[in-house]
């Protein structure tokens, strides 16, 4: 099954460690992937459940050729992804992160990471505004942000100026993304994108990983280009070296987390095996 999920969410559930010939449905998460292998080796499969908001790890086309249904929870950490979003950027206006590091070498300077900035006033860019992008949102207008907003559907909500991403990037102070991974949002912020953007502008990412070319992210920071970044997401996960830059915070994959997040998650994701198995 990839994952140690709560016993009591389980029950009634037969749960094996190694798939076989009567294995109807898989439980899983982002840290266990889907492939067409595996599934090409499971002749009673029916369905795919992940406690995720993504499913990019389950191989879409192999389960729809087998008629196999891929279920995700796409609602089940949307505060706490908005919540990480804005201490993100909170922590990168203040220099949360960068003071304590000088306070613990011994260093007692308030001046001595630079500027400090104020959120009121800034003009924030959404790049995706579904559930997550829209409780961001609706956070950033409370604390009287303009916000600017990208998404590949029509965008419904007062006070939101809707804007092209090449736009957006030049005028907005901080950019935060929030699109699922596609062949569509694979690289969409690169050296390119960043080029455009303004030398001390944020970026924030707590989408997915390969949404955002990291290196050029880190080039960008050394050379001056960019005023600072936040990433909870990498492409590869654990990195074998974490990137380092100045201005730089970097979370390991944790803006989804609760423990309350985790309950629902994978209640969810129990719930739609046991509807699917149960059907005819």
């Amino acid at each position: 099954m990839g994952e140690r999920f709560p016993a009591d969410a389980l029950a009634g559930l037969d749960a094996v460690s190694e798939p076989g010939d009567d294995v109807a449905a898989i439980l899983t998460t982002p840290r266990a992937p889907v492939g067409a292998e595996l599934i090409a080796r499971l002749p009673a499969l029916r369905i795919v459940s992940t406690a995720s908001v993504g499913f990019d790890h389950v191989d879409l086309d192999a389960a729809a050729a087998r008629g196999i249904a891929v279920c995700s929870v796409p609602d089940y950490c949307t505060e706490e992804v908005a919540d990480h979003t804005l201490a993100f950027l909170y922590a990168l206006l203040r220099g949360v992160v960068a003071l304590d590091r000088e306070v613990a070498a011994g260093r007692w300077d308030a001046k001595g990471t630079g500027a400090l900035r104020t959120l009121g006033g800034m003009r924030v860019g959404i790049v995706g505004h579904g559930r997550i992008g829209g409780a961001v949102s609706r956070r950033l207008h409370a604390l009287g942000v303009e916000v600017w907003a990208n998404d590949v559907v029509e965008i419904r909500r007062d006070g939101v100026y809707e804007s092209p991403l090449d736009e957006l990037l030049r005028g907005c102070d901080a950019v935060t993304l929030h699109v699922p991974l596609t062949p569509e949002t694979y690289g969409l912020i690169g050296a390119r994108e960043l080029a455009l953007m303004r030398p001390d502008a944020l970026l924030l990412n707590t989408a997915r990983g390969p949404v955002v070319d990291v290196a050029a992210v880190v080039d960008a920071l050394r050379a001056g280009r960019l005023g600072g970044a936040a990433l909870d997401v990498l492409p590869v996960e654990p990195p074998a070296q974490p990137p380092a830059a100045p201005n730089l915070i970097v979370t390991p994959h944790a803006a989804y987390y609760s423990a309350a997040a985790e309950r629902r998650a994978v209640d969810a994701a129990v719930r739609a095996v046991r509807e699917a198995l149960a059907a005819p």
